[in-house]
């Protein structure tokens, strides 16, 4: 078996960022770039005022007081018209500009406007070139880099692309990811499980862990323990940037997903991981650019996770989640993992390091973890209560209140830490 590291390099080895394509600025947020932008401007375009006040010069104002002639009133987006000359002042709105002459511009709360409105008297400390002033370029300057290739777009991004012009960004697409779970023992959600059956859970918790990595969930519903009906559902979902197979991947009589998927050509890259929960992981590519019916060529990665939810909620955190990002060109594309310290004491028992459920919180002196109690792969309740993965090694070992130990966060920083991808 490979280990979760080896397992890991395998899937990233083969997984290739998805072509680029130009779209609309108001439809990226959550995409990656796939281009380098520069600006078409000097930000801001002119000199400009960081309060309300007047336009002054320093050199009128060395001693911080001074009664000015107010010249003009400037408002944003209006052209000043007037020199600031000696003796001196034009009023100035908030993002303004800077009328010529002017070096410096006085807040309002230090300014004292006559009844007539023709002169002002200021009072304060010693006024120095450059206050509550931004030059122009000195956000950015024509031609400088305004972002990166691969850069993921969030709304802060997506105002500085406005603020350059960038209408259209080329970005990588949304990985579709199709969805199949399969088992004669599976109802619809909608349905009461009689005997001997459960409900589809694996579909709904795929597709909303495929919705929060950043791609498009294309559920398939469910596959019978037979070939025919198997077959037909994956060739379908080979038509997807990603197919999800969940069950039918380990070694019993009716785990039939690696044979269908070696009969329709799917090449198989690794089975088998040495971890807990996770263990039948089986992950391999298909070569699309070979079937007409699939019109934008590539290749299709195709995972077949454990039927057990947890291990599905596990394997998908580590591998699919990672696979997911090499496509959308968001690197670092493994698991980030981070230190915690241990809340209580734990005991991790078995064969193979062990991924366990576990919550993670900023308690005011750093990241604290308590691995959740659960009852195997199959307790997917438990992990209600979790929004990470602690890591422990195999064997039998005793880890003590206050040792730190590995985590890999599902759900973002906990609240009262600074928020970052993981």
């Amino acid at each position: 078996m490979l280990t979760v590291q080896q397992a890991l390099i395998a899937v990233l080895n083969e997984a290739q960022p998805l072509a680029p394509v130009t779209v609309k600025l108001a439809d990226a947020l959550g995409l990656v770039t796939a281009e380098e932008i520069l600006s078409d401007i000097d930000s801001p375009p002119f000199d400009k005022a960081l309060m309300d006040g007047f336009a002054v010069r320093s050199a009128d104002l060395t001693t911080g007081e001074a009664r000015l002639t107010i010249i003009e009133e400037i408002t944003a987006g209006m052209t000043p018209s007037k020199p600031v000359i000696a003796g001196h002042a034009t009023r100035i709105m908030t993002g303004a500009a800077l009328p010529e002459g002017a070096d410096a511009v006085v807040k309002i709360e230090d300014a004292r406007i006559d009844a007539e409105g023709q002169s002002v008297a200021i009072q304060t400390a010693r006024v120095e070139a450059g206050r509550h002033i931004m030059n122009r370029g000195a956000s950015l300057k024509t031609g400088e880099r305004v972002l990166p290739t691969g850069r993921l777009l969030r709304p802060q991004e997506i105002g500085a692309l406005a603020e350059v012009g960038k209408h259209q960004v080329r970005v990588r697409p949304r990985p579709t990811v199709a969805i199949l779970a399969t088992g004669d023992e599976l109802v619809p959600i909608d349905a009461k499980p009689g005997a001997g059956q459960i409900r589809n859970s694996n579909e709904s918790m795929l597709a909303a862990q495929t919705a929060r990595a950043g791609g498009v969930p294309v559920p398939l519903g469910i596959a019978r323990d037979n070939r025919a009906d198997l077959r037909e559902k994956i060739q379908a979902g080979l038509q997807s940037n990603v197919l999800l197979l969940s069950g039918g991947v380990s070694e019993g009589t009716r785990d039939l997903v690696p044979s269908e998927l070696a009969s329709l050509g799917v090449r198989n890259v690794l089975h088998k991981v040495n971890m807990r929960p996770g263990k039948p992981l089986w992950f391999g590519v298909w070569n699309r650019s070979g079937n007409p019916s699939i019109k934008d060529g590539g290749v299709t990665y195709v995972f077949g996770l454990p039927g057990n939810p947890v291990s599905s909620l596990i394997c998908f955190e580590l591998f699919v989640r990672s696979c997911m990002r090499r496509l959308r060109g968001w690197e670092p594309a493994e698991p980030q993992v981070i230190s915690a310290r241990l809340a209580a004491d734990h005991v991790a028992r078995g064969e193979r390091p062990t991924y366990n459920p576990a919550r993670v919180s900023w308690d005011g002196s750093g990241l604290s973890v308590e691995p959740v109690r659960w009852h195997g792969s199959s307790d997917l309740q438990a992990t209600v209560d979790a929004n990470a993965m602690a890591v422990f090694t195999s064997g039998d070992t005793m880890y003590s209140a206050g040792q730190s130990v590995d985590v890999i966060l599902w759900d973002g920083w906990p609240q009262g830490w600074e928020s970052r991808p993981w």
